[in-house]
């Protein structure tokens, strides 16, 4: 199924027009100059590429292989990959754990009982029934914003329906993607309102909903191998990783550090550490108008880095229980700000503050 061309009817026009004036669409650092996105489309593709300062940035790739889209690979102003490559480009002493963790995606593991989440090439054919797809249906826009003081920024808007293995539609998605960027900064705005085709439901669970693999520098270090299982019992084993150049680590809003952070919520969560000379940062902003605000922070020693607001029982040990739910015809919007960073230290707590305050508070 090819995406449809681009075309923008009014209903999607006035919401993209609505993010694009929304406070906090950019907000630059003291020390930072505004650096130009740059939007390529490829259709034959299936691809759109985000430039930022002449330099790739970003890529959305939403070949028919994949379960999902998703924004893949991911660079740092410094030009470093901040993504991990496999499945897609895999790359010497990198872990092969979870093939689907690829890039920046958004999913959950449990929607009328299908799995979006563990989708990937490695499950068995008489097991994908059990699994669900999101697939783009078309894109609705792919072009550049002049601003004249914050640097033209980049916008992609799509609609993708998430589907069973028989193509009976459960959700119907609309996504806008918002980049900018400074000297130092990269940063993307995420909006996707699902709307329910049918009545569903959305148990908590433990694998959702934003979800970002990274670089192996990235990782905590640990001596320790890892044993992971999923709701039907599939079990994933994760290599311990304790080299030389591994030394990332987390810090939330609420103090928590380290392997510490996985399992708590806070209004934002930061990874960082150091790949080359540069320490590169990954900064995730709930927003309060999210359902689950503040969101429990999926975010594993290992690589993965997730936001999950639905997943309550699973986090708290059954204290608080969400058991999310969309009637048929009814919509949920969630809305994240993802800030890739690299320089001479990890940002700030200062510049966090500014980040957060322009994307969560109204002018």
């Amino acid at each position: 199924m090819l995406a449809r061309p681009f075309f923008l009817c009014n209903r999607f026009r006035n919401l993209a027009f609505a993010f694009m004036i929304m406070p906090g669409a950019a907000v630059l650092g003291q020390s930072s100059r505004p650096v130009d996105v740059r939007i390529v489309a490829d259709p034959a593709a299936h691809k759109i590429s985000v430039k930022a300062g002449g330099k790739l940035f970003t890529e959305l790739i939403y070949p028919e292989t994949l379960e999902k889209p998703v924004l893949y690979p991911i660079y740092a102003p410094d030009e470093q990959l901040v993504t991990r490559g496999f499945p897609l480009q895999p790359r010497p002493g990198e872990p092969v754990d979870h093939p689907h963790h690829i890039g920046l995606w958004f999913n959950y593991e449990n929607v009328n009982g299908l799995d979006f989440w563990n989708n990937s090439y490695a499950i068995p054919a008489e097991k994908k029934h059990s699994y669900g797809w999101i697939k783009i249906d078309s894109i609705t826009m792919a072009t550049n914003i002049k601003r004249k003081k914050e640097g033209d920024k980049g916008i992609i808007q799509y609609n993708a329906n998430w589907i069973d293995q028989q193509k009976n539609v459960l959700l119907e998605e609309n996504t806008i993607l918002l980049f900018s960027a400074t000297q130092d900064e990269r940063i993307i705005d995420r909006s996707t309102t699902l709307t329910a085709v049918q009545d569903v439901n959305f148990p908590d669970a433990k694998d959702g909903m934003l979800g970002l693999r990274v670089t192996r520098e990235l990782q905590i270090p640990s001596n320790v191998p890892g044993e992971f299982v999923d709701d039907k019992g599939n079990v994933t084993k994760v290599a311990a990783g304790n080299a030389p150049d591994i030394n990332g680590t987390y810090l939330t809003s609420e103090g928590k550090t380290g392997d510490s952070a996985w399992g708590t919520r806070g209004a934002w969560c930061m990874l960082y550490g150091k790949k080359g000379q540069d320490t590169l940062s990954i900064l995730m902003i709930d927003h309060p108008q999210n359902p689950g605000y503040p969101t429990y922070w999926h975010a594993r020693g290992y690589g993965l880095f997730a936001a999950n607001p639905l997943g309550q029982k699973i986090f708290s040990k059954d204290k608080d229980i969400l058991n999310f739910r969309l009637e048929k015809g009814k919509s949920v919007t969630f809305r994240y700000r993802v800030v890739v960073a690299s320089g001479r230290s990890r940002l700030s707590t200062g510049r966090i503050r500014e980040l957060t305050d322009a994307f969560t508070q109204p002018d």
